[in-house]
């Protein structure tokens, strides 16, 4: 694997102050001065939080700052698949109703996805899994030499995917600008006939939005194509192939509030249609006779055996919800986004994290670190006694974790990560910012142990370790 070299590569803190635990009482400045308005009306609305258990035994709203790893359902998505379940059949091939409608039900899906990411005449749109799932399709599909280029701060499913001796892994860029300069320097070095470049719309890590249409336009002028890995990005800004400039773009189902195992693959047929089939097996082939197949080109030619009908059906009524209420979801988000790093910033003993600066705009998420408290017990205290729940670790992002940190105490490796979304409040927030300003103030509310498979857990814990199954 070839590794593009460039200057030493440092990265911003975006707050370094002494932890002082003396402070009596842990306040959050507001960013704003006044209250802030009222989610607007028309933002989807997500399935109820659950109540959830606290270690002291009492319940309290569940506060879901994990929408980056999971979205929960929204409404509307839970109303189609319950539509749908009345005729639920498979698909294509089927003279009966429940299989006529099911099939037109999963086409239409089809459609709504490509009005989603303003598909091009010619694209075609494949249902995968998920975003792994739909990168590891095109990685089988690439004609063969093709060159990769990657950076490193990727995602795990848009990193690995790809032929190692064949992929030119990036470093991680100090600025959009040098982000710029370093795929500009591999795309002159490149000497094959064949180049994808995979970019990343957004940081799962640190929420940062990346300058995809400059990138993409760089790449274009040196006739290489370009895969977008819009699992971070769609379900907060709106995604046009054209306007961006790329040819390919992969999402997930459940990280746009449609929590039903699908992803999406879309984009330039010639590379699809080419290649051998992902999946080989019924509804893949044209023809199979003793001594040969025939494979169908289109969608259907990746997408063999009975295909997740249900979980296409809810990606195309989530993608629907967002595309028809996109400015409403944006204006929530931004508020979001302005008081979750603003009041984070302002914590002492907390710090947080960025790719490209202070100033970089970003969707809701942040990824932090409190002094002398690790990751891992954070988000376990956070859970255990505030009902908030929140991801730690290294977000299968491991290179760009460890160079986020690579100047932190050499024993901090994992940062705690909130991400919020449509079923985030007001409340919820202002929760959250009072509970890591008590953690960095004073410690934990209570005393806990590490349980092997289970991590850390209150020694004194009041909540029940299992409950009942759904069936």
């Amino acid at each position: 694997m070839s590794i593009a070299s460039s200057i030493p590569h440092t990265f911003t803190r975006e707050r370094r102050q002494p932890w002082l635990r003396s402070v009596p009482a842990p306040t959050v400045p507001a960013v704003e001065p006044q209250s802030p308005p009222a989610v607007p009306a028309t933002v989807p609305a997500t399935v109820a939080a659950p109540l959830v258990p606290t270690c002291d035994g009492g319940l309290v709203e569940y506060a879901n700052f994990d929408h980056g790893a999971s979205t929960p359902a929204l409404v509307s998505v839970v109303a189609a698949v319950e539509k749908a379940t009345a005729t639920y059949s498979s698909v294509h091939r089927g003279q009966g109703w429940a299989s006529q409608v099911s099939s037109h039900y999963y086409e239409a899906a089809r459609d709504e996805v490509a009005r989603f990411v303003g598909a091009r005449d010619g694209d075609e749109v494949v249902f995968t899994r998920n975003t792994t799932d739909s990168f590891n399709l095109l990685a089988k599909a690439l004609p063969r030499r093709t060159q990769v280029i990657v950076f490193a701060s990727e995602h795990h499913a848009t990193l690995l995917p790809w032929e190692e001796r064949r992929t030119t892994r990036l470093p991680v860029p100090l600025t959009h600008r040098d982000a710029e300069a370093l795929l500009r320097d591999a795309l002159k070095r490149s000497t094959s006939s064949s180049t994808l470049v995979v970019l990343s719309g957004a940081s799962n890590v640190t929420g940062e939005y990346w300058a995809v249409e400059r990138l993409a336009a760089l790449a274009r002028g040196r006739g290489a194509r370009v895969a977008l890995d819009a699992a971070q990005l769609v379900g907060h800004r709106r995604v046009d192939l054209d306007t961006l400039g790329v040819d390919y773009v992969a999402f997930s189902g459940h990280k746009i509030y449609a929590p039903y195992g699908t992803g999406v693959l879309v984009g330039r047929a010639d590379w699809l249609d080419k290649a051998t089939p992902y999946l080989a097996g019924g509804g893949a082939t044209a023809a199979v006779g003793p001594l040969s197949t025939t494979w169908k080109t289109g969608p259907a030619r990746h997408e063999g055996g009975t295909p997740n009908v249900l979980g296409a059906i809810a990606v195309a009524a989530a993608c629907a919800a967002i595309r028809e209420n996109r400015s409403a979801i944006e204006s929530h988000e931004q508020r979001l986004t302005s008081r979750l790093v603003g009041g984070l910033r302002a914590i002492e003993g907390v710090e947080t994290f960025s790719i490209f600066g202070d100033d970089a705009d970003r969707a809701p998420v942040v990824a932090f670190t409190v002094d002398g408290v690790p990751s891992p017990l954070v988000s376990a205290a956070l859970s255990a006694e505030y009902g908030i729940g929140v991801r730690d670790g290294k977000f299968c992002a491991h290179l760009l974790v460890d160079a986020l940190l690579s100047d932190e105490d050499a024993e901090v490796t994992t940062a705690v990560r909130v991400s919020a979304g449509l079923a985030t409040t007001d409340e919820h927030v202002e929760r959250l910012l009072g509970a890591v300003a008590s953690l960095a103030a004073n410690g934990t509310g209570t005393a806990y142990e590490q349980v092997e498979g289970r991590g850390w857990v209150p020694v004194d814990d009041q909540r029940e370790t299992l409950v009942d199954l759904p069936w």
